[in-house]
């Protein structure tokens, strides 16, 4: 039986944006295909999970922190991944770790440097390279190291790519995202509408 592995991302915001919502639907679609958990922790009191969302089996909702979550010697089973880390995440990482968690800047303004925070407190952490990626390709980047096992170097990827929504208007992504067979980049469902329909706001404003 394969192990089953918990991705964890900390929201911190007691708002959810369509921009989040939507990347939060597509990392638990994808978890509940490989059988594994999708789990918001250090969700505010009040945080209302969309009902999408909240349908989908692999989906935990979950108040405390990973700090209560996984206190002890449970902690040397999560992975922070972490532009900081030393070591990139690689194949042999499935069976150090069961838990990989996702910090980011979340929340509060000024933004909270939340992986910083977690880094201070002792999980072990790991890098997926030197370029920004939404939260749902990280996930994506992740479970494609450690489920499938591809090393970094072998996921193919496209860098900012250039989404066209007719002759005349265009935006480009300031991400890294992965590339589906006719290498076009992996997007959540809606989210190529979401952006054109607010393609006078900037990216920052959809979140």
């Amino acid at each position: 039986m394969p192990e089953r592995k918990t991705y964890i991302v900390e929201h911190l915001d007691p708002e959810l944006g369509q921009w989040s919502e939507l990347e939060y639907i597509a990392i638990a679609e994808e978890t509940q295909r490989a059988g594994n958990t999708f789990m918001l922790s250090s969700l505010p009191e009040g945080f209302k999970v969309p009902e999408k969302l909240s349908q989908i089996p692999a989906f935990k909702a979950e108040k405390r922190g990973v700090e209560e979550i996984y206190g002890g010697e449970a902690k040397e089973r999560v992975c922070l991944l972490d532009p900081q880390a030393e070591k990139d995440l690689n194949p042999d990482d499935k069976r150090e770790f069961d838990v990989f968690l996702f910090g980011g800047i979340l929340g509060d303004d000024p933004p909270r440097d939340r992986t910083s925070e977690l880094r201070k407190k002792g999980f072990k952490g790991r890098r997926l390279g030197p370029v920004q990626m939404t939260t749902d390709t990280a996930v994506r980047v992740t479970r494609m190291v450690i489920e499938e096992q591809f090393t970094l170097n072998k996921i193919p990827y496209v860098d900012f790519p250039e989404l066209k929504f007719n002759e005349h208007e265009s935006t480009q992504m300031p991400f890294r995202y992965v590339t589906d067979k006719d290498g076009k980049p992996i997007m959540p469902e809606g989210m190529v509408d979401l952006i054109k329909k607010d393609a006078d706001k900037s990216i920052d404003d959809l979140f």
